[in-house]
């Protein structure tokens, strides 16, 4: 394996985000620190416990998962899709490197980001809620796989798009709904039966209750399973990827 060239595609898109340091990391922590103020100190101090657990506390596991996922999608993502857009990916191709080590460069980076991003927000939450993190071992390990699985993903959705808009629509319209309908301010045990059966078809519950889980040791759904999902979606998205790159799907003519 060329772990040089590797290493350069990550070294490369590292850089894009000490550059852009304002947009990269100081707006989607401070967009994540508006929730805290308004759930987390200003609604959350009127509201009960929930499984023991304070309200402002409860949330933190879910807005972090919330900004890990559209981090991880917009980064890869984009890290991938303007080098298709400038012409340069066929200098990459035409490099004596395979597409695993284009992978690891651009996911890795892009995993990389999110989870230093998450590190921040909660480090940052500490400023407004009190919480504890009963295994922080579990808790760091669903960070970085939901990163790298999420940034798998986003590297799809760059490939995929034949422009800027296609790359919005994927975050914005299906994952940004689905989170919030996954349990990030409540738990589903609170929705009539009916409607917990609906919620457990959305994929990113099982992604909330495990993080939440290595947070105050309560879930809605046995840790297990949540490990088990996102397995089968990292999968899922490195069988793809390994697809499009045997194909040259939208990335030769």
């Amino acid at each position: 394996m060329n772990l040089y060239g590797a290493l350069a595609i990550y070294k490369f898109e590292m850089s894009r985000m000490w550059r852009t340091l304002m947009q990269s990391v100081a707006s989607p922590v401070i967009s994540t620190s508006l929730y805290f103020v308004v759930f987390g100190s200003a609604i959350g101090s009127r509201m009960g416990d929930i499984d023991g657990i304070s309200y402002g506390a409860y949330i933190i596991p879910g807005l972090i998962m919330l900004t890990l996922l559209m981090q991880s999608i917009s980064n890869a993502s984009f890290g991938i899709y303007m080098p298709r857009f400038s012409g340069t990916i066929y200098e990459v191709l035409s490099a004596p490197v395979s597409y695993v080590e284009v992978v690891i460069g651009y996911v890795g980076a892009a995993a990389t980001k999110s989870v230093i991003l998450g590190l921040i927000i909660l480090a940052t939450a500490r400023l407004f809620v009190d919480y504890s993190v009963l295994h922080p071992f579990w808790m760091l390990s669903f960070l970085v796989l939901t990163a790298v699985t999420f940034s798998l993903f986003g590297f799809i959705i760059g490939i995929w798009a034949d422009g800027f808009e296609k790359l919005q629509i994927v975050p914005l319209m299906i994952v940004t709904p689905l989170v919030f309908l996954g349990g990030t301010f409540y738990s589903i045990d609170m929705l009539p039966e009916i409607w917990q059966t609906i919620t457990l078809f959305n994929p990113v519950v099982y992604l909330i209750s495990g993080f939440r889980w290595a947070f105050y040791g309560v879930s809605d759904i046995h840790v297990g399973i949540s490990v088990g999902m996102i397995v089968l979606f990292l999968t899922l998205c490195m069988v793809l990827v390994s697809w499009i790159f045997r194909t040259g799907y939208r990335l030769k003519p």
